[in-house]
């Protein structure tokens, strides 16, 4: 376990992060990016298992972010492990730049999903996580990786989530 001092340090400087790429590029809301950054921080430094040197690597945890309003966030959060610079932070939401509103899947920077419309992030995450649930069934601890995901009260009232609550009850129904 990490130092408190140290912990709080770091996702004040996510939050700063935050606050500043949101203002520079007129842009978004950084409520959300502020108040998740003690749990991307503690996601990162105490429970995410992952291989910088391989992010592509097939046994890695994954961190699922269903709100793409809180890109600014996960961007802090990989800038500080070094998957971002500061110059990239700076472009959030500009043409062209590789800091877009809502993060596109890019797995050699840390990104799993594209959080796309409201609702695609979490439906990304319980996909992994059957896929993830089926690799450790048939391959065993070699693949026992974990899935996160981050998921907001406008994602699960989307329509996508009651295709996945109607799916659950569904099987429930026929065992």
């Amino acid at each position: 376990m990490n130092d408190n001092k140290v912990m709080n340090m770091a996702a004040d400087n996510i939050r700063i992060l935050a606050a500043s790429m949101v203002e520079k590029a007129k842009s978004g809301h950084p409520g959300g990016a502020m108040g998740g950054a003690d749990f991307i921080n503690t996601l990162y430094s105490e429970f995410l298992v992952y291989d910088p040197e391989n992010p592509a690597w097939e046994g890695r945890d994954r961190f699922f972010l269903d709100p793409g309003h809180m890109a600014p966030m996960l961007y802090s959060q990989l800038a500080l492990i070094g998957k971002y610079t500061l110059e990239d932070l700076k472009n959030l939401r500009q043409w062209g730049s590789v800091t877009p509103g809502h993060p596109e899947r890019e797995i050699e920077r840390g990104i799993e999903n594209t959080s796309g419309p409201l609702g695609q992030g979490h439906c990304f995450a319980v996909g992994a996580a059957i896929a993830a649930k089926f690799l450790k069934a048939r391959l065993g601890d070699v693949m026992n990786q974990t899935i996160y995901a981050y998921i907001s009260d406008g994602g699960v009232q989307e329509e996508i989530s009651q295709v996945l609550r109607c799916q659950r009850y569904s099987a429930l129904y026929q065992d």
